[in-house]
């Protein structure tokens, strides 16, 4: 179902003038109008404007004023993302008509950069849930099987880059949610290290945890995408003032001399046969590229208190006056952060701003870790939606890979590393040191070059 062409196919030729980006833009709006029944991968379709923006791209760029590889490529944005005239829900009912004033940073960025923005990609109802299956306007479908869940929250998003809908999304990660609906979906899923990427003037989950990054169809795409949209922002309280490395150029440096740590522990732990035997397939690849591959023990920390706290946080004030707008879930969950004490709060607060810090002991002995991404193939939303006491320990299962890189504020990616008999995707996570999401995409693009 995915187009063929990536941006980096694209950009080179759309500078060439041999294609335009009103053909471009006027085939993702034909691919939505064709598959987005069926996913529901996109809440808000802005194709005036997005026809609009495509023709002043094509101007731009007939003049020789090229902005670079996302010039005149067709993205989307996950709904939590504010854009100036265009409604942003969070998927929920309280944020139906909610038009914000103002573009986030990071649309600021895309739109300086040139890029087309096609419209607002369904998700769980903010940001709450790895299945994308509690959303006032109703459940995201995977472009692979369309009885299975695309993942969450970002599963729009992921949805519409893996069925070709879009060139590339933008989602928000705050326990895996950029990775693991990519891993489910089958295709790539970024999350920068924390305060690479500005989340201001993003709906926020957790302020400690959320990470705003790309969703695409190659590692190269994930490069490109990162080079426009990293970078900081004095107005964002999370934005770190650390220089942005040159991402697409450093895709081609050498991998020879990496050292991987793979983590057994916890990771690995009752994994899917399928997924098992498949990741353990990649790491045989992976140890032809890099100069060593070794265990490693890592404590992995489990605890959720600051993201419900904050999450609470954020929302008390709605939930005190209209908690009918909010899917019963929603609720249920953001009131599990209800009791928790200040105190609690802080402890637990401190004791994730160590696990940012030791975690790089780690990486005095190996440069890169990789693990699944998920221990389980997408479930079927049947057998979610039947026993609705199942979806939160099901969700919670799917993002036990990725959860711990959001506490330790780590880059990471997830890249396809196969399917189940049954046709499902599998992905591979790589993370590595802070700041240092060069390596990471550099072994994802050296991992998909070589499985090509």
């Amino acid at each position: 179902m995915a187009s063929p062409e990536t941006i980096v196919d694209l950009a080179p030729r759309l500078r060439r003038k041999e294609i335009s980006p009103v053909e471009l833009t006027r085939a993702c709006l034909d691919r939505i109008e064709q598959f987005n029944p069926s996913l529901n991968a996109f809440i808000t379709v802005t194709a005036e404007s997005a026809l609009a923006e495509a023709r002043a791209a094509e101007i731009e760029i007939s003049r020789g004023e090229w902005r670079g590889p996302l010039h005149g490529i067709p993205v989307a944005l996950k709904d939590l993302i504010d854009t100036a005239g265009t409604r942003t829900t969070a998927g929920s009912q309280l944020f139906e008509h909610r038009v914000p004033a103002e573009d986030t940073d990071v649309v600021r960025r895309l739109r300086r950069a040139g890029a087309v923005i096609l419209g607002k990609n369904n998700l769980h109802e903010f940001a709450y849930g790895g299945s994308s299956l509690v959303s006032f306007f109703g459940d995201v479908h995977n472009p692979r099987n369309v009885e299975h869940i695309a993942g969450g929250s970002s599963g729009g998003s992921a949805a519409a880059v893996a069925a070709g809908l879009c060139y590339a999304a933008i989602g928000t990660d705050t326990a895996g949610s950029i990775r693991e609906p990519a891993a489910l979906c089958g295709c790539v899923g970024l999350k920068p290290t924390y305060g690479r990427v500005s989340a201001r003037g993003v709906i926020p989950l957790s302020w400690s945890l959320d990470h705003v990054g790309p969703l695409t169809a190659t590692v190269g795409d994930a490069a490109a995408v990162l080079q426009a949209i990293a970078g900081y922002d004095p107005l964002d309280v999370g934005s770190a003032d650390v220089p942005v490395d040159d991402y697409v150029s450093g895709l081609r440096g050498e991998t020879k001399k990496l050292r991987i740590g793979i983590p057994r522990k916890h990771f690995y732990d009752d994994l899917d046969d399928e997924v098992g035997a498949t990741v353990e397939r990649a790491l045989l690849v992976i140890d032809a590229l890099v100069a060593d591959v070794r265990d490693v023990e890592i404590e992995v920390p489990n605890d959720r208190t600051v993201q419900a706290a904050e999450s609470f946080a954020y929302h008390a004030g709605n939930i005190a006056q209209t908690p009918e707008c909010y899917q019963p879930e929603t609720l249920r969950r953001l009131r599990s952060g209800e009791k928790i004490s200040a105190a609690e709060y802080i402890q637990r607060r401190r004791e994730m701003d160590a696990a940012r810090r030791e975690i790089r002991q780690v990486f005095a002995d190996v440069d890169l870790l990789v693990t699944p991404t998920i221990p389980i193939p997408a479930p079927a939303i049947a057998d979610l939606k039947k026993d609705p006491s199942a979806l939160r320990p099901a969700e919670l299962i799917l993002l036990r890979n990725t959860r711990p890189f959001n506490v330790w504020g780590l880059p990471a990616i997830s890249v396809p590393c196969g399917f189940t008999k049954t046709g499902l995707p599998i992905g591979l996570q790589i993370a590595g040191p802070h700041w240092r999401e060069d390596l990471v995409l550099r072994l994802g693009h050296a991992y998909e070059l070589a499985v090509k």
